[in-house]
């Protein structure tokens, strides 16, 4: 009997191609499994830049920093300052001068009760709360750095 049964070897080209087929189906088959978990399960958000009148804002006030004193760092301590209390501080910048003499808030699309938790945060006085609504702007509030910066929040 053991003269008429031929074992079957693998050829090893064979067994290396039956391998890399294995490795190429579970890749698939993890590929797939990740594109109907993002796609249907978990589904993306959906991210707009406009706001409808009779739409609230979110709980996330998005917001610039502008340094209107012209001290060097000064709005990396603020926008530090913002994050930390869960502000989202988008841009930090130079304002258009360095003549600013009290740090302004400014509403830009006509939401005061969020410039005015950012002037709260930052102990700017609600005096110094302008609205210049921009249709163009896609942020809440604008913070300009005055020559006052040291007798506010973040450097206290």
């Amino acid at each position: 009997m053991t003269g008429n049964t031929r074992e079957k070897k693998l050829h090893p080209a064979t067994l290396l191609l039956n391998v890399m087929i294995v490795v190429l189906a579970a890749v698939v088959i993890f590929l797939l499994y990740s594109f109907v978990n993002t796609t249907i399960v978990e589904r993306p958000v959906e991210y707009t830049t406009e706001r409808k009148a009779d739409t609230p804002l979110g709980t996330v006030i998005q917001l610039e920093v502008l340094n209107g004193c012209g001290v060097s760092g000064v709005a990396q301590v603020f926008t530090e300052f913002l994050r930390r209390r869960r502000f989202d501080v988008v841009q930090a910048g130079n304002y258009t001068s360095f003549d600013v003499v009290e740090s302004l808030v400014i509403d830009r699309v006509g939401d005061r009760s969020a410039a005015l938790k950012v002037a709260r945060a930052l102990g700017i006085d609600e005096k110094n709360i302008v609205s210049q609504i921009n249709p163009d702007y896609y942020l809440h509030v604008s913070v300009v750095i005055g020559r006052d910066y040291q007798q506010l929040k973040p450097y206290q």
